[in-house]
């Protein structure tokens, strides 16, 4: 077997590629706005196709929409370790959230094959549809790996509508979207670069992650009942006010989650309260919850409390209170043998490394379930992402590709020796 330790991706083509993609749906202060499905999305992944057909590797779109690019093994009916991110943004995003990621997959499939370098495995570079969740979230790796359930597709986070006109606009079904599962068999793994979208790596500058677990994540809609009353004649003792019961609740979830759950997170990102008038007390409070942990176990434990402080805080204001379940990702841990893989590369490449659990939902969490997985993080600078103003250095990017070719490399021979 030739040493393949000192090939190395081609640092101007990668960066071309990647500043084409940052073009197609721009924005004026320097991010991009490329909602899955949007047209945008859609020249995007037209781009993808023709780049990949121009360094002459084989071109495949499933029933899920997920774009691939093959460089085939020698030998038929090999498995395919997978490659790759999401083209698709979060409204007026980065440049980098997923984008990196498919850019950096082509070009080692591209350096691989320019270097003749015969493999026992195929090797494929993906685009998963609707990572970011604009229309349901993950949404083409779960129909990958037949995670998808037909709830999602009829009541998905964007609105049932979007996610018709979407398809419609992709030439896609929903008969068609549980139609993309691959059976685990085909499946040598998946490794994922992507930035770190924290601030982590960037305050230790250490040049690269390897990521331990993808977090779970759980959603839920709180609701807060109280009594709506005049708010400049009813005693200050002697109202239920469903604002103060939702207020005092988000203040006590963040002392919680701080003093008790260190390593985890919790979020409150909407509230709504009604009937919503400068003088009238509010009678309901509607509430986004969202938590997130990297821990099973710790998972668990953290939604019991929130859901406990939840009740308290309704009790003490003389509110009633529900809580209405909307979904669950459960932590993914990222295969010992990819970490490994990923470990080895970066002790070639003389990158220092972090091990460290990802604190943004990916791909890697549902491939996971069914193929080794692992993902490669790069710092952000300032740990700012999903804005225009996610950034990372270009030679971090470098290291990536290169760390995601010599991963893939090391994981492939370690595992599949000719």
């Amino acid at each position: 077997m030739a040493d393949f330790t000192a090939l190395r991706i081609k640092p101007q083509r990668f960066k071309a590629d990647f500043e084409t993609l940052a073009a197609i749906g721009s924005t004026e202060d320097g991010g991009v706005d490329r909602p899955s499905l949007s047209e945008a999305h859609l020249a995007a992944r037209a781009w993808f196709r023709q780049r990949a057909a121009r360094d002459g590797l084989t071109v495949a779109v499933d029933s899920a929409g997920n774009h691939s690019a093959v460089l085939p093994a020698v030998a038929l009916d090999t498995p395919h370790l997978l490659l790759g991110s999401h083209l698709d943004s979060v409204p007026h995003g980065g440049r980098f959230d997923g984008a990196l990621g498919v850019a950096a997959a082509l070009e080692v499939l591209s350096t691989i094959k320019d270097a003749g370098l015969q493999l026992p495995i195929s090797l494929e570079a993906i685009d998963f549809t609707d990572e970011e969740g604009t229309l349901v979230g993950l949404l083409g790796s779960a129909a990958l790996v037949g995670r998808l359930t037909p709830g999602e597709i009829q009541s998905p986070r964007g609105g049932r509508q979007s996610l018709l006109a979407g398809l419609q606009r992709a030439a896609l079904s929903e008969e068609g979207l549980f139609l993309a599962r691959r059976d685990p068999a085909s499946l040598a793994g998946y490794i994922e670069l992507h930035i770190e979208q924290g601030p982590r790596l960037a305050r230790s500058q250490t040049p690269v992650g390897v990521v331990t677990a993808i977090v779970g994540i759980a959603s839920y809609r709180l609701i807060f009942h109280g009594r709506a009353n005049h708010a400049g004649t009813t005693p200050m003792n002697e109202r239920h006010d469903a604002g103060l019961g939702a207020a005092s609740f988000m203040l006590a979830a963040h002392r919680l989650v701080v003093e008790s759950f260190p390593d985890c997170t919790v979020n409150t990102g909407l509230l709504q309260l009604e009937p919503g008038a400068y003088n009238i007390i509010p009678g309901q409070a509607n509430l986004a919850l969202e938590f997130r942990s990297a821990d099973d176990k710790e998972f668990e434990q953290l939604e019991n409390a929130l859901l406990a402080l939840a009740r308290q805080q309704a009790d003490q204001f003389g509110l009633e209170f529900e809580a209405n379940f909307l979904n669950r990702h459960a932590p993914a841990p990222m295969s010992v043998s990819m970490q490994q893989a990923i470990g080895q590369a970066a002790h070639c490449l003389e990158l220092g490394y972090q091990a460290m659990p990802s604190g943004a939902g990916h791909d890697g969490q549902n491939l996971a379930h069914v193929c080794p997985a692992g993902m490669i993080f790069i710092p952000s600078q300032d740990g700012i992402s999903h804005s225009p103003r996610e950034f990372s250095a270009w030679q971090d990017c470098i290291n990536g590709a290169n760390l995601l070719l010599q991963s893939a490399l090391a994981f492939t021979f370690e595992h599949y020796r000719p």
